[in-house]
């Protein structure tokens, strides 16, 4: 896997410190991400919403029994990294406004200290739990595959790639490029520059296009922050044969300088500073939009999804391993947007999103690790209802369609409600596989978040959710009993 020794001596040695300084408080890393558009921001306001609200959460046990005494923000740990932005995000989901806050675009962190009573035996009484929330893009956690290989090797997997049929108008600019450049000529400044390009302009007709589900690395180079410009995210592949030895000052050369550097100062850091001390992880997967882009699209989505589980340190923990190599014990996978669908077809989508990560399980289970599978809805747009077509009466959802989102000829404008009935997802989810769902024929418009009315007594309610108790309990519950 990705860690050298190096890095796994530097880990240990952090670990053998805070062990030595007593720290009393435990804490617990959760890593929260995603591929694009996945919710993984409003996820994770949802969940501090909820944690330091005062209204039970029925499946999170600690909630429904009453033993969270209290939770509440605390400073973060890490100086380095950006704090969420749990205010402005939860302000823009439930203000005037209603908007969805924003997609993550860097890694950020919050931390909240939850007070609990310990449930009743030798160890009750008072205890305080520190949780630390990761959140960060998916894109950068497949940046850790990048470790393991060449500059040669990349580049002919990512060409292969893009030599592709349903493919090649994508990355046509970019190829008639690359049929220009001789790797073993001098380097051109101006054509590393075009070659960068004209790459990140495939990447970004990928990540909009039918295959947004699948990420191709670096995933820095659509996010690049203040790297922005840096000859580390100045590359792109060239048509090199593996263990081909190239010039100093060749193209080819300072292409693999480039990706040697993306490894050692963005990737690299990225797995020793904050991935390797994650101790839990939730996935949040966006099945529908796979589904809706058809069969090719959801072969995708399942080779990134192995890709991701292929990353994590994922295994059962003893005393040795939390202080030398701490591995994430619980993965959770999740299919976002259930609300997008009537109740009927939520195990479908839970079964359809297991088949996807079937094989990746496997794997995980067979080191200690537990996985599971949900479909949630951390905000809850809409509501179910039925509907009359053609003379039958079909299960529907109801909500506020944002502004510009479309079914069939319809527009909508942003402001009233409609009735809309999604599809039917098959019973059985290999089908998924063999065109039993037709691209385009299942109806998900973006709903605006919920409009929440006050009590009697001028509170406001909780954002409703689903299932988001059940994995709060599946991720964080045994450290609170």
């Amino acid at each position: 896997m990705p860690p050298s020794f190096l890095d796994g001596t530097v880990d240990a040695l952090k670990s053998l410190a805070e062990y030595a300084a007593g720290a009393v408080r435990p804490t617990l890393r959760l890593g929260v991400t995603g591929l694009a558009r996945s919710g993984k921001t409003v996820f994770t306001t949802a969940l501090v919403h909820h944690l330091t609200g005062v209204t039970p959460m029925p499946v999170f046990r600690a909630s429904a029994e009453g033993r969270i005494r209290r939770a509440r923000l605390a400073p973060q740990p890490d100086d380095t990294v950006p704090r969420f932005a749990y205010e402005d995000h939860l302000a823009a989901l439930t203000g005037p406004g209603r908007q969805w806050p924003q997609s993550t675009n860097r890694i950020a962190e919050l931390r909240v200290e939850i007070d609990y009573e310990r449930r009743p035996g030798w160890r009750s009484g008072p205890a305080t739990l520190a949780l630390d929330i990761v959140d960060y893009p998916g894109e950068w956690l497949l940046d850790l595959g990048l470790l393991d290989l060449s500059y040669a090797e990349w580049s002919r997997a990512t060409l292969e790639a893009s030599r592709r049929p349903e493919r090649t108008q994508l990355a046509a600019a970019w190829h008639a490029h690359l049929a220009t450049l001789a790797p073993e000529k001098p380097a051109v400044e101006a054509e590393m520059v075009a070659a960068s390009d004209l790459f990140k302009q495939y990447l970004s007709a990928l990540r909009a296009g039918p295959e947004a589900v699948a990420t191709t690395p670096p995933g820095r180079f659509l996010m690049p922050g203040d790297l922005a410009g840096s000859p580390a995210l100045t590359f792109a592949p060239l048509d090199v044969r593996p263990g081909a030895p190239h010039a100093p000052a060749s193209l080819a050369s300072q292409m693999e300088r480039r990706f040697e550097a993306y490894k050692n100062h963005v990737a690299r850091p990225f797995f020793r500073e904050h991935f390797s001390r994650l101790d839990r992880q939730i996935v949040l997967v966006d099945v529908l939009a796979a589904l809706d882009a058809g069969a090719r699209a959801v072969g995708e989505l399942e080779g990134a999804l192995d890709q991701v589980l292929g990353a994590f340190r994922a295994g059962r923990n003893t005393l040795v391993s939390s202080l030398f190599a701490p591995r994430i014990d619980k993965v959770l996978f999740a299919a976002t947007k259930a609300d997008h669908l009537h109740r009927s077809d939520h195990a479908r989508l839970d079964a359809i999103l297991r088949l996807l990560v079937e094989r990746a399980i496997r794997r995980s289970e067979g080191a200690g690790a537990r996985v599971d599978t949900l479909a949630l809805a951390s905000v809850r747009a809409t509501r179910e209802a039925s509907v009359r077509e053609g003379g039958e009466r079909l299960p529907a959802i109801v909500g506020v369609p944002c502004a510009g989102e479309r079914v069939g000829n319809e527009v909508f404008d942003g402001e009233g409600e409609a009735a809309i009935f999604p599809g039917e997802l098959p019973d059985d989810p290999k089908a998924i596989f063999s065109g039993a769902v037709v691209p385009g024929s299942l109806r998900f418009p973006r709903f605006r978040p919920p409009l929440r009315v006050p009590d009697a007594a001028g509170r406001m309610p909780p954002l409703p959710h689903i299932r988001l108790d059940r994995a709060l309990e599946f991720l964080i519950g045994d450290r609170l009993a």
